[in-house]
């Protein structure tokens, strides 16, 4: 059954229509969107397509909804080429092609619904009868080839399989891995017959003296390990961890900064676990709460929570939740770009941002993913985790019995980062608001399972009198937190209330301080010789916040209470769903205790080991939030007190961990300084030969500032390159400039252009189409410098518009000051220009150039690229010639240019 609809296509070069007959014609854009209108289209991302047609509100039959229908829990790159791989059909040769090839792509997912070895045909009819309810697009042709199952099918629900309790497990036993094992470990790992990699058998057998006995408490054994790019580190800790986790029955948490990483030791977990079903049990992924599908949401969801697109994403989502391995709905197995086709997409809605979980009160708590992943990550041998899991976890005593012994930080050179984000302080408006809806619940009466604090101890409240006049007490002084619209009033001059009052005040001292109201970014000032007023709203809001701390920790010791008397309704899940709730009481209390201290700063001494300031947050000049903020000058501290000090042997290690600087500066960044035990130091070249395979060139003539020359020297390297192009800026306003500027001409030529902050997609996904295409280049800010694995064949040119001079943010300056001055910058700076440049090359066989577009890079940051790199100073012509072949090696450069190219001195 063919279908009677055309399809449109839209990029950068140009607009083609197909029919269903087999005409394709190219179209212009007015004509594009009065047929878009009228007749619905099969469409390959919609809200892509929307906005290089300039039609926000297109919408239509779209194919991605399509294929996440027919094959939930599977990737497809969303672009034409990638949907044709994904569907074995050949990949268009043309834009002009791909209009038909939409038509084709229709008619295989539609027949496969009719195929008796459809793998993911259960559930399938019942979602469609919902589906069809909502007035999904896609539900009639759906409909017409899905047949009626001979029973009913199980609801998502009930064939979700449960988790099963386990005892603790015992502590690990004290073995040491000696580097003679971990090398034959190493070998197994490999294979017969690899490659011999000096570097990786010196980097395993060094990485095996953190798995010995800790010798003194609070003295773990520490490897700092900077490990160039080719070393293959992820294997070389692999060995002597999975050999420790083995004999001494512990578990080795490895810790990561980028998600893109948490595949790739996904991936290698094949080489270490071969059989699947041995994989699950023994290494597992884990992330954040927040990460995963909360079923009892996706339930309300399905039942009427959400309305519209909301609704449709909420049962395409329940159709992933039925094939998903772990839950995952961030960087697992749901493609990024389903939640982005729906504009106001509810999928954070899906998940526990706000820390509302009932635990063992929820109905689905046996089939939890979350619980799942924390039992599974209890009897593991390898943990896969992240730095702020990682962190949260060690510094609110949450999973006590499960506190890892022995941690890998992989991805090390953000460890100052990640802890600087963990042990801060923000009181602003924000999160004062979300703090209100957890204790009170949400102020419109909309549909949903949003519910305040009394909703979800109820219970408790009713056995337990002293604990139910908290719960009240606490819900009456909430009432002086921020409410809905607090934002408009502050603006406005009218604040309801102590809090949004300081906010007021915090607003006005922001910008009677700095001088930047035009500007579109946002504004901050030092916490310094404070007016009166502020000083009195501080004191005000500090004895509202107190009347909320006093209640809830009122509550916390008589839920203690409840779980010593032990009720008789006390049965193993209610215990579970109250520690849960002490466990989320204890942060909240800890929040409120940390505004108190801020507040109390507002008219008191400085702090020496803080920096505080005031800020209001902007985005293209428009207010979204309002604060005070405090961070600890040395992050380190902390985190060397919860989380490195406990841990038996702890392994820090990145290609860029020095960050072209000396090991104290490593020992300082990772919090080494702060342990009573000096850490060992390791370091291995890339085996990479920068001299042949890469060069770096500084372009002088492109002046700053000039965006119209910036977009200029962007697009003409790129033409050179032929794509391949990894472009970096420091700006989100210069680069939309510049992709405003070029993607139409790029384009043109055959070379697609994709960009953050411009393209509705998510970044993994952006990251995944420009690693599938040799000719698409990626425009991107400081999330693309790091993380980012794609091979040379895909990237052969990085770019970046200027020198990465760090803000001077109030908290930088102090750093700064604090750090050595200039010499901090330029340590900051180079980490960063090494991590950028580390993007380039991947592999022995790939190739490719730097390109920095300033003029300004000073010699002393030259070490931030492997010695051996050539690095010269040319124009912006002359880097375009060599970019595109014609001055392809250092030999030829130096022949046709008489001796020109000059590495500097460094």
């Amino acid at each position: 059954m063919s279908l009677a609809y055309p399809a449109l296509h839209a990029s950068h070069a140009g607009i083609w229509i197909a029919a269903p007959d087999g005409e394709t014609r190219a179209v212009g854009r007015g004509e594009a969107i009065a047929r878009a209108a009228d007749t619905p289209m099969i469409l390959l991302g919609a809200p892509l397509v929307g906005q290089r047609l300039g039609y926000a509100e297109l919408s239509g039959l779209d194919l991605l909804e399509l294929f996440a229908f027919v094959h939930p829990a599977r990737f497809a790159v969303p672009t034409p080429k990638g949907l044709a791989r994904a569907l074995d059909l050949p990949p268009p040769a043309s834009d002009v092609e791909t209009a038909a090839l939409l038509l084709r792509a229709a008619g295989v997912l539609l027949d496969r619904l009719e195929d008796d070895g459809w793998p993911e045909r259960e559930g399938a009819w019942t979602a469609a009868q919902a589906l069809h309810r909502l007035r999904w697009p896609w539900a009639a042709a759906v409909g017409d080839r899905l047949r009626r199952p001979a029973q009913a099918e199980r609801w998502l629900f009930a064939k979700l399989p449960e988790w099963e309790e386990s005892g603790p497990r015992p502590a690990p036993r004290p073995i040491s891995v000696a580097p003679a094992a971990a090398l034959d470990r190493l070998d197994q790992l490999t294979g017969a017959g690899a490659e011999a990699r000096p570097g990786q058998r010196a980097y395993a057998e060094a990485a095996s003296a953190v798995f010995r006995p800790r010798v003194a408490r609070d003295a773990p054994a520490v490897l700092l390990a900077e490990a160039g790019t080719g070393i293959g580190k992820t294997l070389g800790y692999l060995a002597p961890a999975s050999l420790w986790a083995e004999e001494a029955g512990g578990a080795v948490w490895v810790s990561t900064y980028t998600k893109a990483l948490q595949r790739q030791l996904d991936r290698e977990g094949a080489k270490l676990f071969p059989d699947p079903a041995a994989r699950r049990r023994r290494m597992v992924i884990r992330k954040g709460r927040e990460n995963y599908l909360c079923l009892l949401n996706l339930e309300d969801a399905l039942q009427g929570g959400f309305a519209g697109r909301a609704a449709i994403l909420a049962q395409l989502v329940a159709r992933w939740a039925a094939y998903s391995r772990d839950g995952d709905m961030i960087g697992g197995d749901l493609p990024g770009w389903l939640p982005t086709l729906f504009r106001r997409n509810g999928s954070t809605a899906l998940t526990d941002r706000r820390g509302e979980c009932v635990y063992a009160g929820c109905p689905h708590y046996r089939k939890c993913f979350i619980e799942r992943a924390v039992r599974a990550s209890a009897d593991a041998d390898i943990v896969v985790a992240n730095h702020a899991l990682v962190m949260v976890n060690a510094a609110r005593g949450r999973e006590e019995a499960q506190r890892p012994t022995r941690i890998v930080f992989d991805e090390g050179h953000h460890l100052f980062e990640a802890a600087d984000s963990m042990f801060s302080t923000a009181l602003s408006g924000q999160e004062a608001i979300e703090l209100r809806r957890w204790i009170t619940g949400p102020e419109r009466k909309g549909r949903g399972r949003r519910r305040g604090l009394a909703a979800r101890l109820s219970d408790v409240a009713s056995y337990d009198e002293e604990g139910g006049r908290a719960i009240a007490a606490a819900t009456t002084a909430a009432q002086a937190l921020p409410g809905d619209g607090w934002l408009q009033r502050v603006a406005e001059g009218t604040p309801l209330g102590p809090v949004e009052a300081l906010l007021a005040a915090v607003r006005g001292a922001v910008y009677a301080r700095d001088g930047g109201e035009d500007a579109g970014y946002g504004l901050e000032t030092e916490m310094a010789a404070l007016d009166g007023a502020l000083v009195e709203a501080a004191g005000v809001a500090a004895e509202a916040l107190d009347a909320i701390l006093r209640p809830l920790v009122r509550l916390g010791r008589r839920l203690e209470a409840v779980l010593q008397d032990g009720p008789d309704w006390l049965d193993g899940q209610a215990r579970a769903r109250v520690e849960g709730a002490i466990a989320s009481l204890g942060w909240r209390t800890e929040t409120l205790a940390g505004w108190l201290a801020l507040l109390a700063r507002a008219g008191g001494p400085v702090d020496p080991d803080f920096v505080d300031w005031l800020a209001v947050d902007r985005a293209e000049g428009r207010e979204y939030d309002i604060g005070l903020h405090r961070h600890w000058l040395d992050p380190t501290r902390p985190l060397a007190e919860a989380v490195l000090k406990p841990a038996h042997g702890v392994l820090v290690t990145s290609a860029t961990l020095t960050g072209g600087g000396d090991w104290a500066a490593a020992e300082a960044r990772t919090g080494a300084v702060h342990l009573p035990r000096p850490p060992a130091h390791f370091a291995a070249p890339s085996p990479f030969d920068y001299g042949a395979q890469a060069q770096v060139l500084i372009v002088t003539d492109v002046k700053r500032g000039d965006v119209a020359q910036l977009a200029g020297a962007y697009a003409t390297l790129i033409a050179a390159a032929g794509g391949g192009t990894l472009g970096l800026f420091t700006a989100i306003r210069r680069l939309r400039a510049v992709h405003a500027r070029i993607a139409d001409r790029l384009a043109r030529d055959g070379l697609p252009l994709f960009a953050q902050h411009v393209d509705p997609i998510d970044t993994g996904t952006l990251v995944d189409i420009f690693r599938d295409d040799p000719r698409a280049s990626l425009l991107g800010t400081d999330g693309l410098r790091d993380g980012v694995d794609v091979p040379g064949h895909s990237l052969r040119l990085v770019v970046m518009e200027g020198v990465p001079w760090p803000k001077p943010s109030v908290l930088h300056v102090a750093r700064k000051m604090a750090g050595g001055g200039g010499a901090y910058d330029d340590r900051m700076i180079r980490a960063r220009l090494a991590q950028a440049f580390g993007r380039l090359i991947r592999r022995a066989d790939d190739h490719g150039t730097f390109v920095l577009l300033s003029a300004a890079m000073p010699s002393r940051l030259l070490t931030a690229f492997p010695p051996a790199t050539p690095v010269a100073r040319v124009t912006l012509a002359e880097a375009v010639a060599r970019v595109g072949g014609r001055l392809s090696s250092v030999t030829e450069v130096g022949q046709e240019a008489g001796g020109e190219w000059m590495p500097e001195t460094r």
